[in-house]
């Protein structure tokens, strides 16, 4: 039982999986009429994707007398699992952890595609009552607070999805919730490949997949060995020439099932909320578990994946050359490929792996270092995102810039110096989702204890002198390339980045809002304004 309860509102329930496509129709208030001052907000949420439905339901039920709008900048919701097209786009996390812990997963697969993963977004809006709070098109360039009035003006530009033409205009709100993800939408991550301009083949990148791409007979390179790469592969197998995984270095890969049977037989016991109830703590538990090990016990961690690749892949295969990283497990994340499908592809000649790097790319394909030469009619340039936060909003606190490296993480979600705002940034060693819910609860806490104390402004406030070191402590690459951009954590609670959900049921859920770190401030208390400070690394 958590110190915060929300009331269930009375919304219609949706039945059937087939959700609405939750773009522009007449009605919808995407387009509503301008008033001559701003329209004011309680609440705004940035982001109609995991994070920001989330977002919506829990601040509908907790704070049914706020208002609230979510603004999504493209033309449909649902975030990554509507932005991202290339063929086989599935979770990489079981749907049980993956999905709402308000929300039973109902569906076969606990690995599942990206469509389902869609539709049951959009069924949870709709069910939530949260379709008539999201405006689509509307993309929020610049925030800026003033500590006098205790409010964001927020810039905003909305696009016509019909003319294309735009508009700009200005509302406020009392609170930003950033749930934009971390990443670009607008172009992804690729390296200078030198002599792409003379290849005569198509290039590709997974974030921008053409429709009218047919890969059906053609000889096909992906560049990557992260986890859209070992999806693209296995999914394409079968309609290529040949598929290749063309890879600088060794990626963790591990064969998950695609059905999780217990959960089946737990649901068919116990009925769809409890039966989603039990096997969700039940992942939770394993995740941790394995995640645990992993740290504690590398070496046997490296044996026993090693010994699960060898096991699905022919006698004699180089398994030490292509799946033997030069890290510790979880040094990076690990990759989940569903009833071992890449293995699969491998074992039955469509697919294979090449440990090399890349030195030219000629008319035909690629040349590699060693002197072999790759041919290719595609290259799929599988090789990673672009890190931005907040969307790439402009902040302003009383007309000066900030940046989010220049603060603190407190909890996991608000930075130093910056009031009445948080971002949404799950796990990267488990289900992102699970992070995401305990966020949504502390920032409904927290509004909640504003209200009992008559606040209207909260913000963190860290000590000076803390060792630093940035919120992602991780070692992908587009985590390294984006490090001078990301918000720092501190050594301990409340300004470390927990990874335990465990650690963060205690840290968010259950522990005093009012923590000592946490200042307030209100109409009555207005002494001062919120100071700027952060530790150097």
């Amino acid at each position: 039982m958590t110190s915060y309860e929300p009331q269930e509102p009375q919304v219609e329930r949706v039945e059937h999986a087939d959700a609405p496509e939750h773009a522009d129709t007449p009605g919808r208030p995407d387009a509503p009429e301008r008033p001559d001052t701003p329209e004011h907000l309680d609440v705004l949420i940035v982001g109609a994707g995991l994070s920001g439905i989330g977002a919506g339901r829990y601040l509908r039920l907790g704070h049914p007398a706020r208002s609230f709008a979510i603004l999504e900048a493209r033309g449909a919701s649902g975030g990554t699992w509507d932005l991202f097209r290339y063929p086989g786009i599935r979770s990489d996390s079981d749907l049980y952890t993956f999905g709402y812990e308000f929300k039973p997963w109902r569906d076969r697969e606990s690995i599942a595609d990206a469509s389902r993963v869609l539709a049951y977004l959009r069924e949870t809006a709709t069910e939530n009552g949260l379709d008539a709070h999201i405006r689509h098109h509307h993309k929020v360039v610049s925030a800026a607070w003033s500590s006098a009035t205790a409010r964001w003006t927020v810039g905003v530009e909305r696009t016509d999805p019909t003319t294309g033409a735009s508009e700009r205009f200005d509302l406020t709100a009392g609170w930003i919730f950033c749930a934009t993800g971390y990443y670009r939408y607008d172009e992804g991550y690729t390296p200078h490949f030198e002599g792409r301009d003379r290849f005569r083949g198509q290039i590709v990148h997974p974030q921008h997949w053409p429709e009218d791409l047919d890969h059906r007979g053609k000889r096909v390179v992906v560049v990557g060995s992260g986890a859209t790469a070992v999806t693209l592969v296995p999914a394409m197998a079968d309609d290529t020439a040949h598929i290749t995984m063309l890879q600088r270095t060794p990626t963790y890969i591990v064969p998950v099932p695609k059905e999780d049977k217990l959960a089946r037989l737990l649901r068919a016991a116990l009925g769809d909320e409890r039966g989603h109830a039990v096997t969700r703590r039940k992942n939770i538990a394993r995740q941790q578990l394995v995640w645990g090990f992993a740290r504690r016990f590398p070496t046997a961690t490296r044996k026993l994946i090693r010994a699960a690749n060898a096991r699905l892949l022919p006698a004699g295969f180089p398994v030490d050359e292509h799946f033997n990283p030069p890290y510790d497990p979880w040094d990076q994340r690990l990759c989940a490929v569903p009833d071992g499908d890449l293995f699969k592809a491998i074992s039955a000649g469509k697919a294979s792996v090449v440990t090399d790097r890349i030195a030219t790319f000629t008319e035909d394909g690629i040349l590699l270092r060693s002197g072999r030469e790759l041919p290719a009619d595609i290259v799929v340039t599988a090789t990673g995102l672009n890190i931005q936060l907040f969307g790439g909003m402009r902040l302003t606190v009383d007309g000066t810039d900030v940046s989010p490296a220049d603060s603190l993480v407190h909890r996991g979600t608000m930075l130093s110096g910056i009031p009445n705002l948080n971002v949404a940034i799950g796990y990267t060693n488990a289900s992102w989702t699970l992070k995401i819910g305990l966020l949504c609860t502390y920032v409904c806490r927290v509004l909640a204890h504003m209200d009992r104390h008559g606040h209207d402004t909260a913000w963190p406030e860290s000590e000076p002198g803390l060792a630093t070191r940035p919120m992602l402590d991780f070692g992908a690459g587009y985590v390294r390339r984006a490090l001078d951009m990301l918000p720092k954590q501190g050594p301990d609670a409340p300004w470390v980045t927990s990874t335990s959900y465990r650690s963060d049921r205690k840290l968010l859920d259950r522990a005093e809002v009012a923590d000592g770190h946490l200042r307030f401030s209100g109409p009555a208390t207005r002494t001062e304004r919120p100071r700027r400070s952060v530790a150097a690394s």
